[in-house]
């Protein structure tokens, strides 16, 4: 394209009028200096790019291999003694091939060796773990490994060219009888084209073989020498498009230490350590420090500070380091001398087939071998066994001794499988007196037999090649699969939120009569601590609202009315919203959720009109619906000045819905009435032990669903009890023992002792009132709880210190009736106790709590329902007495008459009751 452009320019330069004359004058200096770059390009470029695609940068379908690696295993089989041989000495080999310098040579070697499989290394051969090169190649030695012995050479079943001297040959291709392209990889960067193929496991690859040729489906995922743990659901079996996540594997020493064992793929330690260096300098984690064990094995251990949790910090790894990065596999090879894409199946089926094929090329050069084998050994018995040598005696030309052995053989050779040739004759001549004398029949005709047994073999295997190919690959498995089993984890990764595990580095402002946020705003308000990555949202008096990511200093609007840090797919929390609609509207009132937004967006949460402002606002996190009062002015005829609204009344819905009228009239104030409950299906809610923190990130012990009513029991070693609603900012005690999900009929029970009357009590308890932590030990200073229990039939054994004494079973069910929580308890012994250990608790069938929800109807709701017609405005279905508030007068005295006559009639039926009870 770009050549008809450029040649459709000069040809309108030609025609140009004004440009002729000049055109005519320069003709003859022109045509001498003109070259055009198209040509240049179409001839130099591409023919570069070729080579660099087609000899250099992508292995070949066939074997597997790069040219310089295809050169480095023909000169290591050239040199191969069954000894080392110097690196140097295998690279100046391998320069009589390779039209190249020793250094990529050495390093293409290098790599091979790495990936322990055709190559057996002696000497410093670097370290994939850590990154270490490996020594100079003057230092290190290596020779061929018996796998590649066995399954990378054939002279005869290989295709020769000329070297690129044209002084020696070398293989086109290797006559490699495994999938090695797959169990190597391969990763190349050309011109204008690029490959990536991950290695996959030895044993699988075998197996996959196997399951091929026996007809069935297969699937093969790569595997990593660094091990780690991997996601291949995104593999898309290696081809472009596809994704692989992989991680470290790290785990958990104690509440400060955490201990990487295995790297991702396609990292070292030096990498791995810096990154996370970087990232805790950054803010992103905190860490103490790190330490950096590794030798034969992977060991980097990261201290954490007082008060990180190591569940988060685990997390924290994966997001913002190298311990979990994602790789793009691209599967290119060059076939026929051309660059194709296909899949790691397609691969592993073109080398099944490729393998298939040379066993078969294999048998049928052996079965040749052993069949003319057969017809000399045959045609050397008739020789000797009837003497034909001395027919030849008396010959005295060459002619003559051809033509005497071929006459004296020809009685002797109907048997044979093909007919006699002078080349065979000829070898008859060759053969030594010694032999001829020494021919012992019997061991002629065994060799013979043998060699009958052994065509049989071949042309059995040939006629059951699948069968004897499937053969092949077990006994590779069988020979060379010990040690080779999988080391990278297949496991499927849940998406880790940066923001939710991103370390708080940053402190956010607000300057809200000016509407600007940022964390360079230090002398203005304070929200709450945040991280670099954070989105904030911002709830504005004028009905606005909008998401930005956090700052030094953003303006976002003045009289801002609630500013935090946004979470994204949230839906436990709800805005309660009331807001007048224009400069003299209605005011309506809404509940929603801000689960999606679009960054740096205004969004309008009125009904658009212009003036409106916002009367109430609450952000409540778990779903709460608090009561508030609504106070009017007094203007004109307004008769009820102030009511009550609920907003569990109303149902959460989206945030650009209109919402419920509440009142045309002019509102003076809404105040705050009374807490509500969350209005939200029930929450779990974890507890992580190591920053005595609640969480619903899954991190730690699962405590239980929570309702809104419902409440955790915590219980100190101090010997206090409280039923607490939980609440995630809540901090406990450090000699807290008991935490769990409180069930207001479950006792509990406990042994303590009494400092002022100094024995052990027994007691059980319920906890009467919530909120409040009581204790449930006497407050002397030597008073001291021994044990608590929170099952229904708790046992415990208890141990004293006198060794006279005997062990005791306490029973506390039968011990002790279920007490106040100030109540002493029983006595239970005046002995110093040694010990009291918790036994099995006793069966107990737990009865199901059964929660019957009523349908409470609102008194204009009962109405509608008896009348079976709903009177009330469109858009104030879900209000309680503000419905009321709107309703004309007719309507009013209607609902009225109607509630009058319910009540009379439930009166009479009432009274009714009554006088049926007396007459019995």
């Amino acid at each position: 394209m770009s050549e008809e452009i450029n040649e459709n320019e000069h040809k309108e330069e030609l025609t140009n009028p004004e440009n002729q004359a000049e055109e005519t004058d320069n003709l003859t200096e022109s045509v001498e200096t003109i070259t055009k770059v198209t040509g240049m390009y179409k001839e130099w470029f591409l023919d570069y790019a070729s080579y660099v695609i087609l000899e250099r940068a992508v292995p070949s379908l066939e074997d597997g291999l790069k040219p310089v690696q295809r050169r480095i295993m023909h000169s290591m089989k050239d040199l191969d003694d069954g000894r080392y041989n110097k690196v140097a000495n295998i690279v100046g080999h391998t320069m009589q091939y390779h039209p190249h310098g020793d250094a990529s040579i050495a390093d293409a070697m290098v790599q091979i060796g790495q990936k322990e499989l055709l190559i057996d290394m002696q000497g410093n051969w670097g370290n994939i773990l850590t990154g270490d090169r490996a020594a100079a190649s003057r230092y290190i030695e290596a020779r061929l490994s018996k796998f590649a012995l066995d399954v990378v050479f054939n002279p005869k079943t290989t295709d020769w060219k000329m070297s690129y001297d044209g002084r020696r040959k070398e293989p086109i291709d290797l006559p490699v009888k495994f999938p090695l392209l797959l169990a190597q990889g391969a990763e190349g960067i050309a011109v204008g084209l690029s490959t990536k193929i991950l290695p996959h496991n030895f044993i699988e690859l075998i197996d996959a073989s196997i399951k091929y040729l026996k007809g069935r489906s297969f699937k093969i995922v790569p595997d990593f020498l660094t091990g780690g743990i991997a996601d291949f659901t995104g593999y898309k079996d290696g081809k472009r498009g596809g994704k692989v996540r992989v991680r470290a594997k790290i785990s958990q020493l104690d509440k400060k230490t955490l201990v990487i064992s295995e790297i991702p793929f396609g990292t070292t330690t030096t990498s791995l350590i810096d990154s996370i260096i970087k990232a805790n300098e950054k803010g992103k984690i905190k860490i103490k420090k790190i330490e950096d064990n590794t030798a034969a094995e992977v060991e980097i251990v990261v201290h954490l500070p007082p008060n990180v949790s190591p569940d988060k910090s685990i997390d924290a790894l994966y997001a913002f380091t190298y311990c979990e990065s994602s790789i793009s596999p691209l599967a290119c090879t060059i076939e026929n001398n051309k660059p194709v894409f296909v899949g790691v199946s397609e691969m592993l089926k073109h080398s099944t087939d490729l393998t298939v094929n040379l066993l078969k090329r294999e048998l049928e050069i052996q079965l040749n071998e052993l069949e003319e084998q057969w017809h000399f050994s045959s045609l050397e018995r008739i020789f000797i066994e009837n003497r034909i040598y001395r027919d030849i005696e008396e010959e005295e030309t060459w002619e003559g001794v051809i033509k005497a052995i071929d006459l004296g053989l020809q009685p002797h050779i109907k048997h044979l499988k093909r007919p006699v040739t002078e080349e065979d004759i000829t070898r008859l001549t060759e053969i030594r007196i010694k032999k001829i004398s020494k021919f012992d029949i019997d061991k002629a005709k065994q060799f013979l037999e043998s060699l009958e047994e052994k065509i049989a073999t071949v042309k059995n295997h040939l006629a059951n090649l699948i069968e004897f190919a499937i053969d092949y690959f077990k006994r590779l498995k069988e020979t060379y699969g010990a040690g080779k089993e999988r080391k990278t984890e297949i496991r499927i990764f849940d998406d880790i939120v940066a923001s939710k595990v991103a370390m708080n580095n940053a402190k956010l402002y607000v300057n809200r009569a000016e509407g600007f946020i940022g964390t360079s705003l230090k002398r203005d308000e304070f929200v709450t601590d945040c991280s670099d990555i954070d989105d904030i949202i911002i709830f504005r008096k004028d009905g606005g609202m909008m998401v930005t990511k956090v700052d030094a200093k953003t303006f976002v609007g003045k009289d801002i009315i609630h500013v935090a840090v946004f979470k994204k797919k949230d839906k436990r929390t709800v805005y309660n919203y009331i807001y007048r609609d224009g400069a003299r509207g209605a005011s309506y009132m809404k509940r929603f959720n801000v689960t999606s937004m679009t960054r740096d967006k205004e969004y309008d949460l009125t009904n658009g009109s212009k003036n409106s402002v916002v009367h109430y606002f609450s952000a409540n996190p778990n779903g709460e619906a608090e009561v508030v009062t609504v106070n009017l002015r007094a203007v004109g005829s307004v008769k009820k000045l102030k009511w009550d609204i609920d907003f569990a009344d109303l149902a959460v819905k989206g945030r650009s819905v209109r919402g419920n009228r509440i009142t045309k009239y002019t509102i003076k104030s809404i105040d705050f009435k009374s807490e509500g409950v969350s209005t939200l299906k029930p929450r779990k809610i974890w507890f992580d032990d190591t920053v005595q923190r609640l969480n619903v990130d899954e991190r730690g012990e699962l405590l239980g669903e929570f309702r809104a009513e419902d409440k955790l029991l915590i219980i100190t070693q101090s010997g206090k009890a409280k039923a607490v609603k939980p609440d995630l900012a809540m901090h406990f005690e450090d000699d807290m023992i008991v935490l769990e999900k409180w069930k207001p009929k479950k006792p509990i029970s406990a042994i303590y002792f009494d400092g002022e009357k100094e024995r052990y009590y027994v007691k059980r308890f319920l906890i009467e009132t919530t909120e409040k932590e009581e204790e449930f030990i006497s407050d002397h200073p030597k008073s001291q709880l021994e044990i608590v229990a929170t099952d229904y039939k708790p046992v415990a054994e208890v141990q004293f210190s006198k060794r006279s004494l005997e062990n005791e079973e306490v029973n506390f069910e039968e011990f002790i009736a279920v007490k106040g929580i100030k109540a002493l308890g029983n006595q239970l012994t005046t002995d110093k106790i040694k010990q009291v250990n918790l036994l099995e608790s006793l069966p107990f069938e737990e009865e199901e709590e059964e929660e019957e929800e009523e349908e409470k109807l609102t008194e204009t709701e009962e109405v509608n329902k008896e009348n079976n017609e709903d009177k009330l405005p469109i858009d104030v279905p879900e209000t309680k007495k503000p419905v009321l508030e709107e309703l004309s007068a007719e309507e009013k005295a209607k609902i009225a008459l109607q509630k009058s006559i319910a009540k009379k009639k439930a009166e009479q039926k009432k009274l009714d009751d009554e006088n049926q009870t007396k007459l019995f």
